[in-house]
């Protein structure tokens, strides 16, 4: 699951303990430490939506607007929750001067359709210039994998609620290295307020899986933010690379969320992407020939060769395992070895328009998870 310049991996594998810089100013005393704020040379990171008094009359505008648009992530069959009044909790933002201040977010709907648009082609041009596709899909799944169908109170169940903003939840192990794709996206959120960052996230996700030349995903949008980093869940919820046992492991985390064996094998799949970094993970070679050179900064071990096409290589690699320099953890391999995930990888790795219908089907379920959409969905 990550950009050449920052990514590590993919999916929701991956645990090593992050490192994560803090800027010199401290929030107030109501809100957690203050995340990195630096990409590589990167300027500072503003981690939340400024609400000046300008953005606060765009805003209220928004909140005058009840529209129902439907496109894909491809803008031709993507559905959206019109808008409606939704109250949002305080928001912390960068003051000109740098430090942090705390504002109130102005009563309003969830996002709006016409900038999630225009967010989209933001991302499609950052994809281009970053090779972060990886990364951006791991976003996505790290802020919705939380989610626990056994709670039903939001949002306590965890899940896309863009609670994967604040410090104390990109501080999880399971998240190393996620606070590099939140400095890359957070220009986009900055420019378009009107779209959550759960959306957002989610959004990115898709747009990356679709321009690495994978399938259509049929997302919907008008996911409701958390408030406040109090509203994280807990460490703990997603899945680890090295359990002692694999398959009983993927059960357990994927089955909480309410997945079955078809959805855990694919979107295993999208492992297709991105590179692990052991200096992160704890997991895979500091550099191969298919990473080397980039692009992007060089480094890391891919699980495929083309580790920016999004394919069915990742099955075809693992079933024939014939390439030392290519990566296969202990979940990877699971898949050709339990009887019930490998009716599905060896089909896969057969099948790309099988895969790449049921991998659609199982990302935009995964991207639903535990969220609140405003309106409420019927």
């Amino acid at each position: 699951m990550a950009d050449p310049v920052v990514a590590s991996h993919l999916s929701l594998v991956l645990k090593a303990p992050p490192t994560i810089s803090s800027p010199s100013h401290s929030l107030p005393q109501q809100h957690s430490k203050p995340m990195a704020s630096s990409l590589n040379s990167a300027a500072s990171l503003r981690l939340f939506v400024s609400s000046s008094s300008s953005s606060s009359s765009a805003a209220a505008r928004l909140c005058l607007r009840s529209t129902s648009l439907s496109f894909s992530s491809s803008l031709k069959s993507l559905a959206f929750s019109p808008l409606s009044r939704h109250k949002r909790g305080s928001a912390v933002s960068m003051s000109s001067t740098g430090g942090f201040s705390s504002v109130a977010s102005p009563k309003c709907a969830a996002s709006d359709p016409d900038q999630l648009k225009s967010a989209r082609e933001d991302i499609k041009e950052l994809l281009k210039s970053k090779f972060c596709h990886p990364i951006l899909v791991r976003l996505g799944w790290h802020d919705a994998g939380t989610y626990n169908k056994n709670i039903e109170e939001w949002p306590r169940r965890g899940g896309a609620n863009g609670s994967l903003r604040f410090e104390v939840e990109l501080k999880h192990a399971a998240n190393a290295g996620l606070v590099n794709a939140l400095n890359l996206i957070q220009h986009i959120k900055d420019k378009y307020s009107g779209v959550t960052y759960a959306d957002l996230f989610q959004l990115a996700s898709a747009t990356a899986i679709e321009e690495a030349g994978g399938p259509k995903i049929p997302m919907k949008y008008g996911r409701v933010d958390v408030s406040g980093p109090n509203e994280c869940p807990e460490e703990g919820r997603l899945p680890a690379a090295g359990p002692p046992s694999p398959a009983d492991h993927l059960r357990e985390v994927f089955y909480r969320m309410g997945l079955n064996d078809k959805e855990i094998v694919a979107l295993s799949g999208a492992h297709t992407l991105g590179r692990s970094r052991p200096e992160r993970s704890g997991w895979g070679k500091p550099e191969t020939k298919y990473t080397k050179d980039g692009p992007g900064a060089p480094g890391g071990q891919s699980w495929t060769v083309q580790w920016l096409k999004f394919d069915n290589s990742y099955f075809k690699d693992i079933k024939a395992k014939r390439d030392e320099d290519l990566l296969v953890l202990p979940t990877d391999a699971v898949l050709f070895e339990d009887p019930s995930f490998k009716v599905y990888a060896e089909k896969y790795a057969e099948d790309q328009e099988t895969f790449f219908k049921d991998y659609a089907e199982a990302h935009a379920k995964l991207s639903n998870l535990g969220a609140k959409f405003n309106p409420p969905e019927d």
